[in-house]
């Protein structure tokens, strides 16, 4: 479920997408063909559209309904299919975004003059095509509504007050073109016009269209005391004043300049910044990229699918300490420490303090790894949490416990303080170091995630009451497999539906992997954190690509390592590679999970210290 949008934007800047329509025409559609009825008769060719825009970073799109009201229709004639054209329209955008993408319903103009004249089209007409606009965009499923490209302030008054009366849930963002001198055509004031807009209903009020992007910069400026009061301001310029060149019209506007000046209007208040005509996926992606936005993490309370193994009863599962305590103004980030083999526990202390210090919202400890004896994570989360007042993750196995010692353990966790537990099956036994060792695996990583679920509903395994809730925020581990991710996504969608609410995946070397990844992903309600290695040496890589289950270290790579003889020329490469990929990957991922190399924190803390140092 996406984060409230008016919450959210108080505190962000959200990125729109650009144009629809001339975006359309330069991808073949006929010119002069109506855009609106696409969404009947090419929902194909729109939903590719919206997908191009969410994979170069937008946060929010726009349906393709700007021309979807009576009195543009009727020019079609489908004036009688208004309601169904901007459903389709909502339920085509919808189903692109997914769960993190907001959509907004878009209503442009009416294409009529105000003031109206006697004996033309009368103000009951405009409401009633407004009136339907506004119905099927909201039964399509539209986040939030835009009302846009408005030269009349009388027009969009009216158009804010039929959307606040017919879809009072949605909030309203209003635009209005101020071609000139922060004026309408009319004459009328941007700050005049953004007061209006705002005391109507609109929650957020900006400006779209109009004569390039210097007279928007200029109007947005004008309107900037409204965002001083607490009012979000919106902009969506083309990109730059269009001429006509062999026939086609030209927006000579580029994307980086494009948004150099888009950071001069968020420094006026802006918080939802997109593009209008001429603008395309590569404007948006340099928006991205420029003012490092960030994607739209998912916080709050969030329902999860029936438990349809239990009692068939759909339950709504906790988000947990851990990640309610996380700041939407930052990025997440986990790192890893691994418990010493023995008791001498200093080192690990301290570099938990230091981390601390450097900005990370969490310590993770696994739970003697590859089955080899170390001092329990519990009693080391506890320390750690005591003494920097860090959260902590404890890995929690089915390997070593049956079902009585879990969820006592888990209990003993909740009364120490632990509020996450990254939930998984354990590695075999077969490895340990220590004699005659076996595995219990009474409870595997999904059985104990319907346990952590039970114990947060303050219930144990065999139904009865424990009389408090515990508060964990439930974890579990992600293997993305590149060339065959079907079953790994599956087993996270059923992790999901029992209440798992974070992942955390196992190292990953790649760029293009991560991107693919979140996509993957992206139709599933929970926050992922990729895993990030950092490589020390050639041979640390050709290991971990050999011999660990489920880790790729790119060929490209390896062979790079292994071009150096000094195994200090390696490290140094290593890192530089990991710096840049912690980098590259920021603007599409949730969180970040950093894993010490050889419990080498002092490694991972460089790389938190980097990513703190560009927020």
């Amino acid at each position: 479920m996406k984060p409230d949008f008016f919450a959210y934007i108080q505190d962000h800047v959200v990125l729109g997408d650009g144009a629809l329509g001339s975006y359309l025409f330069e991808r073949g559609v006929e010119r002069g063909r109506n855009l609106d009825l696409l969404n009947l008769q090419a929902e194909e060719t729109i939903f590719s559209a919206h997908e191009e825009y969410i994979r170069a970073g937008s946060q929010l799109i726009e349906t393709n309904t700007f021309g979807a009201g009576r009195f543009k229709l009727r020019e079609a004639g489908a004036e009688d299919q208004v309601r169904e054209i901007n459903r389709a329209g909502a339920q085509i955008a919808a189903k692109a975004a997914g769960h993190q993408v907001y959509v907004a319903g878009s209503i442009g103009p009416s294409g009529e003059t105000f003031p109206l004249e006697e004996g033309e089209v009368t103000e009951e007409e405009i409401r009633a095509s407004f009136t339907e606009q506004v119905i099927g965009l909201a039964e399509g499923g539209a986040d939030v509504l835009i009302i846009e490209t408005f030269s009349q302030l009388q027009e969009i008054l009216l158009a804010i007050e039929i959307a606040r009366r017919e879809a009072a849930g949605l909030p309203v963002i209003a635009q209005m073109v101020f071609p000139a001198r922060s004026m309408t055509v009319h004459g009328e004031d941007a700050l005049t016009c953004g007061r209006r807009m705002q005391a109507a209903g609109a929650v957020v009020v900006g400006t779209n269209c109009g004569r390039g992007i210097d007279a928007m910069v200029t109007a947005v400026a004008r309107m900037s005391p409204l965002a001083g009061e607490g009012t979000p301001l919106s902009a969506f310029p083309n990109a730059g004043m269009p001429e006509m060149v062999g026939g086609r019209t030209i927006y000579p506007a580029q994307p980086g300049y494009m948004a150099a000046r888009a950071r001069e209007m968020i420094k006026s208040g802006v918080h939802l910044i997109g593009g209008c005509c001429g603008t395309t996926p590569a404007h948006i992606q340099e928006f991205r990229s420029a003012l490092r936005i960030k994607p739209v993490r998912v916080r709050g309370e969030r329902v999860a699918a029936v438990d349809r193994e239990s009692d068939g009863v759909e339950k709504t599962f906790k988000t947990g300490g851990f990640l309610e305590g996380l700041e939407n103004k930052r990025l997440p980030i986990i790192v890893e420490l691994d418990p010493p083999t023995h008791l001498d526990v200093d080192s690990v202390l301290h570099g938990a303090e230091e981390l601390t210090r450097a900005g990370v919202d969490a310590v993770s400890l696994g739970e003697s790894p590859l089955a080899i004896l170390r001092t329990g994570n519990l009693g080391m989360a506890a320390r750690i949490r005591q003494r920097c007042g860090v959260q902590t993750i404890i890995h929690q196995t089915g390997r070593d416990l049956n079902g009585l010692g879990l969820q006592s353990r888990m209990m003993e966790a909740h009364l120490l303080g632990i509020e996450a537990v990254l939930a998984v099956s354990g590695d075999s036994a077969a490895g340990t170091d220590q004699p005659g060792v076996t595995g219990v695996f009474d409870l595997r990583s999904e059985g104990l995630i319907r346990m952590l679920a039970g114990l947060n509903r303050g219930m144990n395994l065999a139904g009865r009451s424990i009389k408090k809730e515990t508060n964990f925020s439930i974890g579990a581990a992600f293997s993305f497999r590149p060339a065959k991710p079907g079953l790994q996504i599956s087993r996270l969608e059923k992790k999901t539906a029992l209440g798992a609410r974070f992942a955390m995946t196992q190292p990953l070397f790649s760029k293009e992997v991560v991107e693919q990844m979140m996509e993957a992903v992206n139709h599933i309600d929970i926050l992922i954190f990729p895993g990030i290695f950092p490589l020390i040496s050639s041979r640390n890589a050709e290991f971990l690509h050999n011999e660990v289950p489920g880790i790729s270290v790119p060929a490209d790579l390896r062979a790079r390592l292994a071009s150096y003889e000094q195994v200090a020329d390696q490290r140094k490469a290593a890192l530089e590679y990991t710096g840049r990929l912690i980098e590259d990957i920021q603007p599409c991922i949730h969180g970040l999970y950093l894993i010490s190399p050889l419990n080498k924190w002092d490694i991972v803390l460089d790389f938190v210290q980097q990513v703190r140092g560009s927020e």
